[in-house]
């Protein structure tokens, strides 16, 4: 098979189609401190997230995340603090530009797809477009807490809230679409935790269905596909995102207990990215070999692109790294 681009093999890995290997990615932007020791052992300093993965070799994704601008506006007191409490500190967000499509900083997110058009023509790389869920951005407003209590006791306004999301969503993709379709959209939800979904399956159903049934049908009408991204234990509620037009998921945290080669079989027609037990990166070659082929069956199935099951940790060593790549070429071409 002749030699594919970056771009090609990532988008029929996703289809199911032959590859000439498998994708070599690291599909989150590395850790600070990771960078961090990594440069203290040798890493040239100063390189962007794309000067690293191309240091590395890697099939390079190129990620730009466009939020509702919330953080321009103001921080909660505390991590996972509240922004909003009540409909009127929502209207009052909303007046100070929230969703504004024409703030500097939505001015800024374009602009870099832009860039990233007129650049594709000379680099190899995936685009990847990220836009917050319908359980991440209502999170990021009620916080942490107040955000489960919400469902309950604050329902016309967590509806609201999604409805004006789904909105931007669809804006935001219009947009870009008219520069140049993205490789894969992910929808940030961090949905779950290591024992399972935060919310039941009536409380999805209700409250974020609806607007999955509004977005996903134009995603499948511009061809981009849907992963969802969610930490935690996701084998039970990848039926829930089945069911609303998801095409995968993302990262598969193998701490939480979740087992590739389970969901494939649960839901054979749904693609994954990630799945590699990053606990093992800096146990050893022989460790890092037994989880790439704990793997490979999973990849005979297709639909399946190996990545670390989150950003590489700081506790893996610049040399440790290499050697898991130098493994993951090996594997590829199995």
């Amino acid at each position: 098979m002749e030699k594919m681009s970056a771009s090609e093999r990532f988008n029929a890995t996703l289809n199911f189609a032959p590859v000439d290997r498998l994708p070599i990615i690291e599909w989150a932007p590395y850790w600070n401190k990771t960078i961090e020791r990594w440069e203290g052992e040798g890493l040239p300093q100063g390189m962007d997230n794309e000067a690293i993965q191309r240091y590395f070799g890697l099939d390079v994704i190129m990620q730009n995340w466009i939020r509702p601008l919330v953080h321009e506006i103001k921080s909660p007191s505390e991590h996972g603090g509240a922004l909003i409490s009540s409909e009127q500190d929502y209207d009052e967000m909303l007046e100070r530009g929230m969703f504004s499509l024409t703030s500097d900083k939505y001015r800024t997110f374009i602009a870099k797809w832009e860039k990233w058009h007129r650049e594709k023509k000379h680099t190899d790389t995936i685009t990847m477009l990220t836009l917050d869920g319908f359980f991440w951005f209502p999170r990021v407003l009620f916080g942490i807490e107040q955000h489960l209590f919400a469902f309950y006791d604050n329902p016309e306004l967590l509806h609201r809230i999604n409805h004006d999301m789904c909105n931007f969503i669809l804006q935001t993709l219009e947009k870009i679409c008219a520069i140049e379709k993205p490789d894969f959209m992910t929808l940030a939800e961090d949905m779950s935790y290591n024992n399972g979904p935060m919310l039941s399956e009536q409380l999805f159903d209700e409250f974020m269905l609806p607007y999955y049934d509004k977005v996903a049908p134009r995603l499948k009408e511009l061809d981009i596909p849907l992963i969802v991204d969610s930490d935690g234990d996701i084998t039970g509620c990848a039926a829930w995102f089945q069911r609303a037009g998801a095409d995968g998921i993302l990262p598969l945290e193998r701490q939480a207990g979740v087992d590739i080669n389970i969901l494939q079989e649960k839901y054979p027609e749904m693609c994954w990215i990630g799945a590699y037990d990053k606990m093992v990166m800096n146990q050893g070659e022989a460790a890092i070999r037994t989880e790439f082929e704990r793997l490979l069956p999973a990849t005979k199935q297709g639909g399946l692109i190996i990545s670390c099951d989150h950003q590489t940790p700081p506790g893996v060593s610049l040399k440790q790294y290499q050697d898991y790549l130098r493994c993951f070429r090996e594997y590829a071409t199995c």
